[in-house]
């Protein structure tokens, strides 16, 4: 359907985008209700629907995060390279516990490198609501 870019957690594209290493930004939202975009790693579950960023407790990003509870706030996380771009939309909540925190940073390395050394390191950790995007078909 023209338009229509919503695309299915499991599509092999997906999986393929999230593969490679691209960076993203992640947009949260002040307690004014204004958008804070940094740039970020960002990793993707299609089975658990769940997409991890690793920060230190002490970002902005984090506090944003944090100042909504357990409820969760929404995010959005957009990797592009050249015409093809994913988006990530859901709600966000913050993860302090050290199963969490290990288990994001063993898939950040698996995506990117190894992350620093960091006693500090939260995981934001989104719960997908709507995956959006314009992916190669393999004969783009």
């Amino acid at each position: 359907m023209a338009g229509d870019h919503r695309l299915d957690p499991h599509d092999e594209r997906v999986a393929r985008f999230f593969r490679d290493r691209h960076l993203a930004t992640l947009t949260t939202l002040r307690a004014d209700g204004t958008p804070h975009v940094v740039p970020v790693g960002v990793t993707f579950d299609a089975d658990a629907g769940l997409a991890r960023v690793i920060t230190s407790g002490t970002s902005a990003k984090a506090r944003h995060v944090a100042a909504a509870g357990p409820a969760g706030t929404p995010v959005a996380v957009c990797q592009l390279d050249g015409r093809w771009w994913l988006t990530v939309e859901g709600r966000a909540v913050l993860r302090r516990d050290p199963e969490s925190v290990a288990e994001a940073e063993r898939r950040y390395a698996a995506r990117y490198r190894t992350p620093r050394p960091n006693p500090e390191r939260v995981v934001i950790e989104i719960a997908v609501t709507r995956l959006l995007g314009s992916l190669p078909t393999g004969t783009d």
